[in-house]
């Protein structure tokens, strides 16, 4: 004859951990203040510690210390390069997209280039930009040593850009505006 022991009584230790365990999830945003309520409410009525274990059961793992601490280290990246970006953004010289008809506008070292600059970081000849159907405008890289960027990204193929954006050609750093009409 096998005799079953009921579950213990779960004591109020356990309890305080398991509506802890639900503070620090309703904190962290990952359960809803609705959610919160019902499960705490649900914890001081739980009988057992099988009860109180259900309740924090499907809740999404906690990011270990390692995790935490990568997190935080990426959040300053992230923070540090968008104060440089913020910082450096009103000083860079501005680089008016063409106005005229004209479908191709190419930019390099070369004296031949639309748009000749002297840095020794951009290629004879770097990048361009051409006219899409539409009026738009895609950066090209042109095979250059020191790259194209836009926004930061290096150009791996053909990319569209407007008024706003930042590129770079090699060290030369621009803030792309809409072509102004000249007036003669």
């Amino acid at each position: 004859m096998s005799s079953t022991h009921p579950p213990f009584r779960a004591s109020d230790g356990e309890r305080d951990r398991a509506i802890d365990e639900l503070k620090v999830r309703a904190v962290e945003g990952r359960i809803s203040h609705d959610t919160f309520v019902g499960r705490v409410d649900q914890a001081l009525r739980a009988r057992n510690q099988w009860e109180l274990d259900e309740l924090v059961a499907d809740l999404p793992k906690r990011p270990t210390i390692r995790q935490r601490l990568t997190d935080a280290v990426a959040a300053v990246s992230e923070f540090s390069t968008k104060l440089q970006t913020a910082w450096r953004r009103p000083r860079l010289p501005r680089l008016a997209l063409p106005d005229d008809d004209r479908l191709r506008y190419v930019v390099g070292r070369g004296s031949a280039c639309d748009l000749v600059l002297s840095d020794l970081t951009v290629s004879r000849v770097h990048a361009e930009l051409r006219r899409e159907d539409d009026g738009g405008w895609m950066l090209v890289d042109l095979g250059s040593l020191n790259g194209t960027r836009l926004n930061g990204w290096r150009l791996v193929g053909p990319a569209r850009v407007r008024s706003g954006d930042e590129v770079s050609f090699g060290d030369c750093g621009f803030l792309l505006i809409s072509g102004q009409p000249s007036s003669t």
